[in-house]
Order: structure tokens, then C-alpha cells, then sequence
């Protein structure tokens, strides 16, 4: 029986089933074309912008490393988690993303840590599995950060232009 995937967050993001083009969401400002993430669905969070509708957009899928940093602690309550498993670090990554104007925060990829992405390498957004529930056979997804092959060619363009002074 396969396990039901249910994201984290709804709406965050898109196509973490098998042969479905994995991408953030976010919104974009009629008004200012500011772009949003996490979304936003009351208003645009930009303080100069005349107002204007919003709509969803998808991401850019690459992006270059703006820093990164490893928490190997496991953080005091009210962080939920299990004291008798032994705790994992993980790597935490900033990704700028050039088209949107805008930084992305997310953790990188199961075996890929600081050493793996230095300050200006090209990462990708890919599924990433938060936790799993086996007795209700259920996995809770997010989002994580992978380095790109460097044959992989440059940085694909973003899909959402960015306007001048925007800001998110």
C-alpha cells in the first residue's frame, strides 16, 4: 500500500509525486510585482505598493548558496522531539534566488552539509521528507536544498520577472 504524502505546509509547494516537476509557490503582486514566500493571501507585504491582486507563482527550482550553517544541537522545547532517538544534525541553507530578489531558507538535502555548499554554488529545490508516520503510513513532506552538478550548466533563469525596488 503506498504511504499518503501530505505537505507540511499546504500550499508551500508543488509536484513532490513521482514524475511531477517538484517547485516552491509563491505569490506575486499585481500592483508592484513584488513576490512572496511563504505566500501571502490577504496583501501585499511590500509598504510602498499601491495594492494589487495576488496570484501564485511558481519559484525559481535553482538558486546560489547565500550561507548555510549546521544545527547540531537539538533545540529546547517547545521543539517537538523524541529524546530517546539520537539527535541528527542537519544543514540548514539560505538560497538566494535571483529572478524572485529574494532569499529562501530551507534545510539541505539527507548527507549534504556545509562543506558541500559553499557561498555561491548552484543548489536546486527538491521533495524532502519532514517525518514518517508508520503506523498511519503517512509521510509528511518539505522542502530541501541540493547542490547541482556542475555539469548540470548554469542556473536556470527564473520564471517570475523581478521589478525594480521590489522588495519581500
Amino acid at each position: 500500500m503506498p504511504r499518503t504524502r501530505i505537505p507540511v505546509v499546504a500550499g508551500w509547494f508543488t509536484g513532490d509525486g513521482p514524475g511531477e516537476e517538484f517547485r516552491l509557490l509563491g505569490t506575486r503582486c499585481s500592483g508592484c510585482r513584488t513576490v512572496h514566500f511563504p505566500r501571502e493571501d490577504g496583501h501585499c507585504r511590500n509598504p510602498g505598493c499601491p495594492g494589487g491582486e495576488l496570484e501564485e507563482v511558481p519559484l525559481s527550482r535553482r538558486g546560489t548558496v547565500w550561507s548555510c550553517t549546521d544545527g547540531r544541537y537539538r533545540p529546547p522545547p517547545p521543539y517537538v522531539s523524541d529524546p530517546g532517538v539520537p539527535w541528527v544534525p542537519y544543514t540548514l541553507v539560505a538560497v538566494e534566488l535571483a529572478a524572485e530578489r529574494m532569499v529562501v531558507l530551507g534545510q539541505a538535502a539527507p548527507g549534504v552539509g556545509v562543506a558541500d555548499l559553499p557561498v555561491g554554488s548552484a543548489v536546486e529545490v527538491v521533495p524532502g521528507v519532514l517525518d514518517e508516520d508508520a503506523g498511519a503510513n503517512t509521510v509528511h513532506t518539505t522542502w530541501n536544498w541540493r547542490p547541482v552538478a556542475a555539469e548540470a550548466g548554469p542556473e536556470e533563469p527564473g520564471t517570475v520577472p523581478a521589478a525594480e525596488g521590489a522588495v519581500s
